[in-house]
């Protein structure tokens, strides 16, 4: 009875693995000590850029009102929204857990200037504004100057 009971329970866990959302982590939270942090502000640099195209392909087509121009209307929102998120994730889940350090002398202001990266791209997620998305821009390069490209 009891190996009965271990093999439903590892096949219900396999199920619910197949089934559960997957989240894409940014990079791992183990000391590895491989990282490329100018890469990933390029990374939320091409974000920004996607979000840019998206809020542009959104004013096109805002007043269509054909099927295939609905549909890519929706599909813009999704992959504006998505890219936002992405950025938002690679802030949280790896420069706030792995980069920015207490014990940083500048720790405020890195802390600060991390958090308005995430603030503006929730902004982004919200609207379709093209001065939120310069912003939200900006707020990124600021970060380049913690994050020097490697020689």
């Amino acid at each position: 009875m009891i190996r009965v009971t271990k093999l439903f329970f590892a096949v219900m866990l396999c199920c619910a693995m197949l089934i559960l959302p997957k989240t894409a982590s940014t990079h791992c939270q183990v000391p590895c000590g491989i990282y490329d942090d100018n890469a990933r502000v390029a990374g939320m640099l091409e974000d920004v850029a996607t979000i840019r195209k998206a809020v542009k392909m959104l004013f096109e087509l805002a007043d269509k009102t054909d099927v295939q121009s609905r549909q890519q209307f929706v599909r813009w929102v999704t992959t504006k929204e998505d890219h936002a998120q992405k950025i938002i994730s690679t802030i949280s889940n790896y420069f706030l857990t792995q980069r920015v350090k207490a014990k940083q002398t500048d720790y405020v202001e890195r802390l600060t200037r991390h958090h308005a990266v995430i603030v503006n791209a929730m902004q982004a997620k919200q609207k379709a504004d093209l001065k939120v998305v310069m912003v939200l821009e900006e707020s990124v390069k600021t970060l380049l100057q913690y994050y020097p490209e490697h020689n």
